[in-house]
């Protein structure tokens, strides 16, 4: 995905061809999806505001710990019993925080932009998840950690969000340790990659 604004800089752009190449054989394929927009949002799970919140935003908030909810290009996450991450296309944060305080209509509600915290790293492909069990101490069979969950874990020591999709997983990665957690990921990946790129 090219930068929107010249000079813009995503915190695993550097690893974009390398990702490429340790995709090539297709049993994992990893890369990064960059400048998405993510909102902290905290409201009180039983008051009306959430409920609004979710109407606004088209995707009702899950209140199942660790649900996820789609819809119109958003996913939202469910981080707490009063906290959720709602994540969207690149540029959409304004729009999506009036939606949020115009729906909250004067409950106390917390809506934060945190989109240049963290970038999303994707790890997909039938060895997704043998490549995350290097590191990670969740369960990750389907049965127990399926698509639609989201947790907030550990990788390789570094706390990440991470969220099972249709295709793969979400890799939700703090920008400052988004160098470590690709170098992790080329790693982890090696006995899985095509053979030309474990030469």
């Amino acid at each position: 995905m090219a930068d929107a604004v010249v000079g813009r800089g995503s915190p695993a752009a550097a690893y974009a061809d390398r990702f490429a190449a340790a995709s090539a054989g297709g049993a994992i394929r990893l890369a990064e999806i960059p400048f998405l927009t993510h909102l902290n949002v905290r409201a009180d799970p039983a008051g009306p505001a959430a409920e609004r919140i979710g109407t606004a935003l088209a995707v009702p908030l899950p209140v199942e710990p660790g649900a996820v909810t789609e819809g119109r290009g958003l996913t939202v996450l469910w981080l707490g019993p009063d906290e959720w991450l709602v994540v969207g296309p690149d540029g959409a944060a304004r729009e999506l925080r009036e939606r949020i305080r115009d729906a909250a209509a004067g409950e106390h509600v917390s809506v934060v932009d945190v989109s240049a915290q963290r970038t999303t790293l994707v790890v997909a492909g039938e060895r997704a998840r043998d490549v995350l069990a290097h590191g990670c101490a969740l369960d990750l069979h389907p049965r127990e950690f399926g698509p639609g969950r989201c947790a907030q874990t550990l990788l390789a020591r570094t706390g990440v969000v991470l969220v099972t999709r249709e295709d793969g997983f979400w890799v939700l990665v703090r920008s400052s340790f988004a160098a470590y957690a690709a170098e992790w990921l080329l790693d982890a990946a090696v006995e899985y990659t095509a053979a030309e790129y474990r030469g």
